[in-house]
């Protein structure tokens, strides 16, 4: 998650990197970057290491978006309660890979994959049943319409059921304006 401020600045390749403290380890090699409220970038980590704040350069400043060490310093510090200057900080550089303003509308799953709209329901439909849940869960782990299909369902050929999840949970996506919609249209920054 990213403050709102940031967005523009992701999607212009400006900012290619976050800085967070502590030790973090990504759970996924390819992460939605959230920020406004909802998702605005499928990102490939392409690098993550970690350093003292006291080691921070003016270079990693650059990565993260500032146009100096001060200025990503000033930040941290508005971000964090307390910083120690020996504390680490994870550095995890990312290359943005698809823009969720610019999503394939002739593709029945708006050109992402279904386990990634599956990500992206658990995440904000608050309104899903025990089922969708736990079928959208499998998904985020199997990454296979197939795989969840046998696991759930003992059989392959049940995939129409995990089909007709995931286009009911896009479809709330894109009635809630979480997906399908154009961060360069004045209706959608109201």
């Amino acid at each position: 998650m990213v403050k709102g401020r940031y967005v523009e600045k992701i999607l212009s390749g400006e900012k290619k990197a976050t800085i967070r403290l502590g030790i973090v380890k990504p759970k996924y090699d390819e992460v939605f970057i959230h920020g406004g409220g909802r998702p605005v970038a499928l990102a490939k980590i392409v690098r993550v290491y970690h350093k003292k704040i006291s080691d921070l350069t003016n270079n990693d400043a650059l990565k993260d978006g500032f146009s100096s060490k001060k200025e990503l310093l000033k930040e941290l510090k508005r971000n964090y309660d307390e910083l120690n200057p020996n504390d680490y900080v994870t550095i995890i550089e990312f290359k943005v890979i698809k823009k969720l303003s610019e999503l394939n509308y002739k593709d029945p799953w708006l050109g992402l994959k279904p386990a990634e709209i599956a990500r992206i329901g658990l995440r904000y439909c608050t309104d899903l049943s025990d089922e969708e849940k736990h079928v959208l869960e499998d998904l985020t782990r199997t990454e296979s319409l197939r795989k969840t299909a046998i696991k759930l369902y003992g059989n392959i050929s049940k995939r129409w059921l995990i089909r007709k999840i995931l286009r009911r949970v896009l479809k709330k996506l894109v009635e809630k304006k979480i997906l399908g919609y154009n961060v360069d249209s004045e209706e959608d920054k109201l």
